[in-house]
């Protein structure tokens, strides 16, 4: 079936009942903004210049804080610049494009969460094999990998929401293009447009989640083997942030996306902002507070 959308533009929400609080709720979010482009930033900085830190766990950190700078990048200006303004409206190609990226650059996110958990794997069950077996090519490949699933899990529900016509009601009932509700106002059968946009985002997600669970679950079973406490903890230490991230990641996304019931509760928006702003804020906290190593080159940095 061919567009023919009549609606050339979308009205966001946002927070209807936090009317008398946007410049509030602005401020808010364009100083977690801030907050999470100087932290990843800060990031990024230390793992390039300390030499230290070029190995595999912080060349996919890198990755990992690049990624947060993007997804926030995508969906907070446009938020601040509608709660500032007053101006609601976005335009129909602008909110698809920030629906795409918004979910491929997410999709990239929970792969190379896998890809992370892979390396913890390796190098606390295969210490000795480690540098072997995660050398520079082969982390480049992981990394091109993760891309490239997450430009293939989006790709074709992009496409079939663009088919889709919208013809009345363009009220979007959040602060951003949100894929799942940007459906149900089309004005065709879209049934089997969820159903696609349903099982791309369940593969990635339980799928990345298996691989991930997995990687803890032999990591797990290899630390309790460990002869002393000194040596598990140390080994338990190098998985924790990482640990504490897949947490956040995977369960707001799981409610949000994955479980039907969750469309129909007024906690939608309150979970979107734990993947939208409350996860890449407390991203760089998580990375270097909990990790020896990164405070070591925050303190040389200063």
């Amino acid at each position: 079936m061919l567009n023919h959308t009549t609606v050339t533009e979308f009205l966001l929400l946002g927070f209807p009942s936090l009317h008398h609080q946007e410049y509030l709720v602005a401020i808010t979010f364009l100083a977690s903004y801030l907050v999470i482009l100087v932290g990843n930033l800060l990031i990024i900085a230390l793992i390039l210049s300390d030499r230290d830190l070029h190995r595999p766990m912080y060349f996919f950190l890198c990755n990992l804080s690049s990624l947060e700078i993007f997804i926030t990048t995508c969906i907070i200006p446009k938020t601040v610049a509608s709660l500032l303004m007053g101006n609601k409206a976005i335009s129909y190609p602008a909110c698809l494009t920030q629906c795409y990226f918004y979910f491929f650059l997410g999709n990239i996110e929970f792969v190379l969460l896998a890809v992370m958990s892979y390396d913890r794997y390796v190098a606390i069950c295969y210490p000795l094999r480690y540098p072997m077996l995660m050398n520079s090519q082969f982390c480049v490949q992981l990394l091109l990998g993760s891309w490239t699933a997450g430009f293939l899990s989006t790709i074709v529900p992009t496409v079939l929401v663009v088919r889709l016509p919208f013809c009345n009601d363009n009220h979007i009932d959040h602060f951003f293009c949100d894929s799942m509700l940007l459906i149900k106002l089309s004005c065709a059968e879209t049934q089997t447009v969820e159903l696609i946009s349903f099982m791309t985002a369940s593969i990635i997600i339980f799928g990345s989640l298996v691989m991930t669970a997995m990687s803890y679950l032999y990591i797990i079973n290899t630390i309790l083997r460990l002869p002393s406490a000194s040596s598990r903890n140390k080994a338990f230490s190098t998985c924790s942030s990482h640990f504490t991230f897949v947490i956040l990641g995977y369960g707001s996304c799981i409610f949000q996306y994955v479980l039907p019931s969750s469309h129909h509760t007024s906690y939608y928006k309150m979970v979107a902002l734990i993947n939208t702003m409350i996860t890449p804020l407390m991203s760089p906290f998580i990375f270097s507070l909990r990790n020896e190593q990164m405070k070591k080159a925050l303190k040389v940095g200063l």
